[in-house]
């Protein structure tokens, strides 16, 4: 019986570190998502900021002048 405790705690220490090991990773992914974010807008802005109807779809287009 002792032994198979001590198996049973072991095998959820491992478990433990498993998850922890995980969550390390998702977090990292978390960060790495958040800056991709940041960066892709910061993107986004400068193009617009070259640009502003290369970045419009059809309905936001202002009409041309000589209409």
């Amino acid at each position: 019986m002792e032994s198979r405790l001590t198996d049973l705690e072991i095998h959820v220490m491992h478990q433990e570190n498993t998850i922890q090991e995980l969550n390390d990773v998702v977090m990292e992914q978390q960060r790495m998502i958040d800056l991709l974010r940041v960066e892709v807008q910061t993107l986004k802005e400068q193009l617009q900021a070259l640009d502003p109807s290369l970045n419009r779809l059809p309905s936001e287009e202002e009409p041309p002048p000589h209409y």
